[in-house]
């Protein structure tokens, strides 16, 4: 009787375990990772990967100058802007685009494109295929958490 009970209790689901590919990640424990980010940024940007989820990835992403224009051919960025603030151009036309892997390009500016600011709380989706840039005013700092989806 008692390895019954035995059996039928390893068969019951864990009390208190996460489901495979759960992750959770706190305010607060975003804003302690970004202090720790703005600390050592060297060459306007610094990050730490938070996690891989199949062909998916996310990081938080730490910068003190403005981005090179980017454009993924396959991911979407999902942004969530955790500190600081800064400025997006998206869309228009990338200007000296170079490829930097396969399914990136990168160049150093954007012409044309929307601008939109943006601050705590904001979130983006930017989709594959769309040129994008962020611009920050000089002295000026901002941190976002990146979701990177193949879409």
């Amino acid at each position: 009787m008692r390895i019954r009970w035995i059996g039928l209790l390893l068969m019951l689901p864990l009390v208190g375990a996460e489901p495979a590919g759960y992750k959770y990640w706190s305010a607060s424990g975003l804003e302690t990772i970004g202090k720790r980010l703005s600390s050592k940024t060297h060459g306007k940007v610094s990050l730490e990967n938070l996690g891989r989820f199949g062909a998916d990835h996310a990081e938080l992403v730490h910068r003190d100058g403005s981005g090179l224009a980017e454009w993924h051919g396959t991911k979407a960025d999902l942004l969530v802007i955790v500190a600081g603030r800064g400025e997006l151009v998206i869309g228009g036309t990338m200007v000296g685009p170079k490829t930097t892997a396969v399914g990136e390009v990168r160049g150093t500016s954007i012409d044309g494109g929307v601008h939109q600011e943006l601050s705590p709380g904001d979130i983006i989706h930017i989709p594959p295929k769309t040129p994008h840039q962020l611009l920050l005013d000089p002295g000026v700092q901002i941190t976002y958490f990146a979701l990177k989806v193949r879409e």
